[in-house]
């Protein structure tokens, strides 16, 4: 099986092209959100360590983001117990899929967590600072400190060029995203 990790900045659009391959992806933020909503013993354990914000079951995410914004360290604090959930929920998918000729990873902190093994392939997505910009502030949950916060756990963009097998630049024109999609894809399966 081929691991086709996604890398690049935030509002980049990884989620969208990681969808075009047309093979099984994995979603870290799904999975973060499935886990939110319905994992009672990740919330009992947020709320241990946050008291303060944490009101109700499920977890909610401006809850989440207010103590984030409150204090950085309070986002260590859930990562180290989401990103665990996460891993396992990587692994069950890897193994549903181990059949499959390829997967693609879409998981924000891939390397930062050292997810990646030598054979993953990583393809970069770049997209304009300004498009970027247009495309977080539509979300509904933005908020650009919180933003700057999730950068700082992030490689730069720098890094994660420097180790990407490819490049798609996304210009958020689906039909030259699928263009670029396909010439990665042959050049892949030529190897």
């Amino acid at each position: 099986m081929i691991k086709i990790a996604i890398l690049g900045q935030i509002g980049s659009g990884k989620s969208f092209v990681s969808k075009q391959f047309g093979y099984p992806v994995f979603n870290a933020d799904k999975e973060v959100a499935k886990i939110y909503k319905n994992n009672k013993l990740c919330y009992l354990k947020i709320k241990k360590l946050i008291p303060k914000f944490i009101n109700s079951y499920p977890l909610n995410k401006n809850d989440l983001s207010n103590a984030i914004l409150n204090d950085f360290n309070n986002l260590k604090k859930i990562s180290k117990i989401i990103h665990p959930l996460v891993r396992i929920k990587l692994n069950k998918f890897l193994k549903k899929n181990k059949k499959s000729k390829m997967v693609v990873l879409d998981i924000p902190l891939y390397v930062e967590n050292k997810l990646n093994k030598k054979n993953d392939i990583f393809v970069f997505v770049d997209a304009k600072k300004n498009e970027i910009n247009k495309r977080l502030i539509k979300r509904k949950n933005f908020n650009k400190k919180l933003i700057n916060y999730f950068n700082k756990l992030q490689n730069s963009a720098k890094k994660k060029k420097k180790i990407s097998n490819y490049f798609i630049q996304n210009n958020f024109n689906p039909e030259k995203i699928a263009g670029q999609i396909k010439m990665i894809k042959e050049n892949i399966l030529k190897k």
